[in-house]
């Protein structure tokens, strides 16, 4: 059996943290952090759960089913809120499932990682799952370092994906990780972010765009066919670079870390409900999902638009 997807939602805290705010305590401007991050705003506050609860519960009446119609619980974040249970577990009793629930930490790749391997697991017993991405980045922020403190914020995006007969709308998909890359970007336990951010934007553009090809090459489709790109929302610089050697046009790409910030796992499904509520996508539409995280790991997923507009 195959999955497709049929209801979105997401979550974002209340409190705006803009450029200027930042500006007043840093040694930075607006224009620096726009002009080399595309970043404007980002938000912050709310734990990881209770972001994860907002977008599930808004995802469920968006696709009109019940708690009770859940058969899985995936949840994407590199920032629990405990070490110990996974913070699905209390995401699921929140939001009355009674299901399995798992977290998986990609980092940023973690959403395209998830919605492949909850994929695999669709079948059988196994109808329908609830695919959250979730991060208080915050948290592990360093609100002092000027170089991390503008790039990050807190989110969350989800999806409701649904069995189908047949192949189902994941049409093909690429997973990578290279370890030896752990150095570039990385936060210890209890400790803050810490990035080599001119060797993370060049292994960055390098991975999204192989591992697009690879997704592309394996569905047998042209970049010229996708509907739309939407890409980790990492750095509108990164993001420019992967598109032109893609060959897809900003025109043709999901972009709204100008708000956000990045949000890592829960970047690509803000993105992509973000699309779907603007009126982006319509029925029968390639969307080729594309990431990159600490690890470092990539991830990309070839999907065919179903839902309604």
């Amino acid at each position: 059996m195959g999955v497709t997807i049929t209801g979105w939602g997401t979550a974002l805290p209340d409190k705006v943290i803009t450029n200027a705010d930042l500006e007043a305590r840093l040694d930075t401007s607006d224009e620096w952090i726009t002009e080399r991050s595309g970043i404007r705003e980002r938000r912050i506050g709310d734990s990881c759960a209770e972001l994860a609860i907002g977008a599930g519960r808004a995802a469920l009446a968006r696709a009109g089913v019940a708690p009770a119609d859940i058969d899985l619980l995936a949840l994407a974040t590199t920032t629990p809120d405990q070490s110990v249970p996974a913070t699905s577990a209390h995401v699921a009793f929140e939001l009355g499932l009674t299901c399995g629930a798992f977290d998986l930490n990609a980092a940023c790749s973690g959403f395209v990682y998830s919605l492949v391997a909850a994929s695999g697991m669709v079948g059988g017993h196994v109808g329908r799952v609830l695919l959250i991405g979730a991060e208080r980045l915050s948290r592990i922020t360093d609100w002092e370092d000027r170089s991390t403190a503008v790039l990050f914020g807190d989110g969350a995006g989800a999806v409701v994906l649904e069995a189908v007969d047949g192949p189902g709308d994941l049409l093909a998909w690429d997973l990578g990780a290279d370890g030896s890359l752990r150095p570039i970007l990385y936060a210890d336990l209890h400790g803050y972010i810490t990035m080599n951010g001119r060797e993370v934007f060049r292994r960055a553009v390098r991975a999204m765009v192989d591992s697009a090809q690879a997704t592309l090459e394996r569905a047998g489709v042209s970049a010229a066919e996708v509907t739309l790109l939407v890409p980790h929302q990492a750095n509108i610089r990164i993001i420019e670079a992967a598109t032109q050697r893609l060959g897809i046009p900003m025109e043709r790409t999901a972009v709204v870390l100008h708000r956000t910030g990045n949000t890592s796992s829960a970047s690509i499904p803000l993105a992509l409900a973000d699309a779907a509520e603007s009126g982006r996508l319509s029925p029968g539409d390639l969307v080729l999902l594309c990431g990159f995280g600490a690890g470092m790991t990539w991830a990309s997923a070839l999907v065919r638009w179903s839902a309604a507009a």
